[in-house]
């Protein structure tokens, strides 16, 4: 752990991370690796499940019929991971155990639950919060660790599942539990999930609405990133859930998933909607159709609102209607400022988005604004060597040899 942090218990949050040094805006703070992870299930078939990146076409492991990869020097290098993973797959086939089952398994997979010296934080120290739980959460953990050990079975045939001691990793239940409440969505370079990590020292992180920190990855490399000044003894804090969310939704899943109520004041807006569709066409249809009648008596910050025009963003993409695409996204903008405070990666993201559009379309001036405004926030929340970072200075300075063309025609 670099000496920029340190582990301290908070009087009213528990286990956390402070600041020992003076920490500046936009500080890379820490880099890890995960102790376990896997690439979601959703994501499987697009998704090189040794690197992380997305390609078109990929190699397909011939056994258990799931596991992908780019490259035969990926497949090689994942097989040490892999080769437990393969029988279990293959004896469930083709059924496939969700996330968490998965990533509980790689973690019994290992020679040991330890996560080594270097970490603030073991599996052993993670906190399953059974005896807080509901009821009805606990079935349906109790449902996954008993598909827990049937994924196990011919590798792992003795895992008890009910064990009372909490301490012991090969305990599904209190496994399953740590899992579900400790682990990080991995995202891709546009914040998209493609996977899922433990990552035990940053699980010392608590959560804040507003937190002043953020997360990015680089493959399956984690970086913590500050976007605001820290002084020494400030508590870090990152966000554990979708900022785009009402109270009473936020409350529920920080609730639900990680056993506490946040204290966080957030605004909470009304409004209405709109389930997503695989049928493009379709969804446009619809949302121009609540955008121009039910949307127009709705201001553009509800939040609702915000979330059609987002998916009438993506379905005119999808249906390579780009005039259309810059103009839901342009609306989106301002809401995106006004919920993502700056420097915020999502907002940052979005204006990214938002530029190459306007840059498909000639509308370079425009493009080259709006990518500005995006690198403001990206340098700060990735950093000037992550990929997306150094693909949108590409961008930026193809808009200004293009303004140059332009004006010496």
């Amino acid at each position: 752990m670099a000496p920029k942090l340190e582990r301290f218990v908070s009087p009213w949050k528990g286990n956390g991370l402070r600041a020992t040094v003076r920490i500046e805006e936009g500080e890379l703070v820490y880099v890890t690796e995960p102790l376990a992870y896997c690439v979601s299930q959703k994501q499987s078939r697009n998704v090189c499940h040794q690197c992380f990146t997305r390609h078109e076409t990929l190699l397909r492991c011939s056994q258990c019929k799931m596991a992908r990869y780019c490259s035969a020097t990926c497949q090689r290098r994942a097989w040490s991971d892999h080769k437990r993973e393969c029988k279990c797959l293959q004896s469930l086939l083709p059924r496939i155990p969700t996330d968490s089952v998965r990533l509980a398994a790689r973690l019994i997979f290992l020679s040991s639950c330890s996560s080594g010296s270097e970490e603030l934080y073991t599996l052993e120290e993670h906190e399953s919060h059974l005896t807080s739980l509901s009821e009805q959460r606990k079935q349906g953990l109790s449902q996954l660790a008993t598909m827990l050990k049937l994924y196990l079975h011919k590798e792992v045939p003795d895992l008890p599942q009910d064990t009372p001691s909490l301490s012991s990793c090969r305990d599904a239940l209190s496994l399953i539990a740590k899992v579900t409440c400790n682990c990080f969505t991995i995202s891709d370079g546009e914040l998209q999930e493609i996977g899922v990590g433990l990552y035990p020292s940053l699980s010392l992180l608590n959560h804040d609405c507003r937190p002043n920190c953020v997360m990015v990855f680089e493959g399956t490399k984690l970086l913590l990133r500050a976007v605001r000044g820290l002084s020494p003894g400030e508590e870090l804090t990152i966000s554990y859930i979708e900022t785009l969310s009402l109270n009473e939704d936020r409350q529920q899943r920080l609730e639900d998933q990680y056993c506490f109520t946040c204290h966080c004041q957030q605004l909470s807006l009304g409004g209405f909607s709109l389930c997503p569709s695989s049928d493009w066409q379709t969804l446009v249809e619809s949302c121009h159709r609540l955008l121009s009648t039910e949307g127009k008596r709705v201001p553009e910050e509800n939040l609702y609102k915000l979330r059609v025009t987002d998916m009438a963003l993506d379905a005119s993409i999808q249906l390579g209607l780009w005039t259309e695409a810059v103009e839901y996204g342009q609306k989106t903008l301002p809401v995106y400022h006004l919920y993502y405070p700056d420097p915020h990666p999502v907002h940052g993201v979005q204006l990214v988005r938002v530029g190459k559009l306007q840059h498909y379309l000639a509308h370079i001036e425009e493009a080259l604004d709006t990518f500005k405004q995006a690198y403001r926030i990206l340098k700060v929340t990735h950093g000037n060597d992550h990929s997306i970072t150094t693909d949108l200075l590409m961008k930026m300075e193809e808009c200004r040899a293009e303004m140059v063309q332009q004006s010496s025609r």
